[in-house]
């Protein structure tokens, strides 16, 4: 299926996304987070699934961050060569990381509104002076003469909506990789109310880092420039993990520490029509 939106960068840290609204149907967008894509422990199968749901839907990408895992070099103390995929077995790690990532993202390059930083990838840059994310969407721009956008650990997309009778022109969606452990009993919930303070202009609230999934919304009293009084939500989305550390419980660091099974997957994003108004849901990829 054809793109049924555009989008252009507005800076280092904004992008608008342009739909058109007034042929109806939905617009979709999936949004994802620690993909892990090098670790053993990725579930290759399942990111193809939902790519080529994104790419049958004409759906955007929005990743905002630890596309790559990046723990297996020598310089890492963590580092275990076993837990390392075959296609990475080789002396330039950095190197394959970026190599094998464009390969595989390749065929579904034009979807990508945003391949953006997380943690791994300012580790990165912080000891070795490389940026991975950088030098992945370079690669992808090379392979296919498409500009992927690399965007920072925080950012925004706005969604601009075409059409010549909503009440609805523009969705705004601040994306943030993530910070702290979650904690085993809030999940990293209890942030919401902190991201609401300082985020008052965000409809939605995507971030990633801790390996949950939830949706939380938070209703707002609102008051217009006419003094109208009404209500509104702020979305708060955590977007999960292709990495499955579980499995069966017996053994490595995520078992030791005392970690839980963490739930597999993404979170898709739709926007449609109600009457003269765009909404828009958000549901898991699984």
């Amino acid at each position: 299926m054809s793109l049924m939106w555009t989008c252009e960068p507005r800076s280092r840290n904004v992008i608008d996304v342009r739909l058109d609204m007034d042929v109806g149907g939905e617009r979709w967008f999936l949004l994802s987070s620690d993909r892990h894509h090098d670790n053993l422990h990725a579930d290759w199968q399942l990111e193809l699934k939902h790519l080529r749901q994104a790419e049958e839907r004409g759906a955007g990408i929005i990743d905002i961050g630890d596309m790559h895992c990046a723990m297996q070099g020598k310089y890492d103390r963590r580092a275990d060569r076993s837990q390392l995929r075959e296609e990475y077995q080789m002396g330039n790690y950095l190197d394959r990381l970026v190599e094998v990532a464009a390969e595989f993202y390749r065929p579904f390059a034009e979807n990508f509104v945003v391949i953006a930083r997380g943690n791994h990838e300012t580790a990165i840059r912080k000891y070795h002076e490389t940026d991975l994310t950088d030098r992945t969407c370079a690669m992808l721009r090379q392979m296919t003469d498409i500009d992927v956008h690399s965007g920072g650990y925080g950012g925004w997309v706005r969604f601009h909506f075409h059409t010549t009778s909503t009440q609805v022109h523009r969705i705004c969606l601040k994306y943030f990789h993530g910070s702290g452990g979650g904690g085993p009993v809030t999940r990293g919930v209890i942030q919401t109310n902190r991201m609401a303070v300082f985020l008052p202009d965000a409809q939605i609230i995507a971030t990633g880092h801790t390996h949950d999934q939830w949706l939380v919304p938070i209703s707002r009293e609102r008051i217009s420039n006419n003094g109208d009084v009404y209500l509104d939500e702020q979305v708060h989305v955590r977007c999960g993990t292709y990495k499955d550390e579980y499995h069966d419980g017996a053994e490595g660091w995520h078992i030791e520490r005392g970690a839980p099974p963490k739930p597999i997957g993404a979170q898709w994003l739709r926007f449609f029509r109600e009457g003269d108004r765009v909404k828009f849901d958000i549901t898991r990829a699984k």
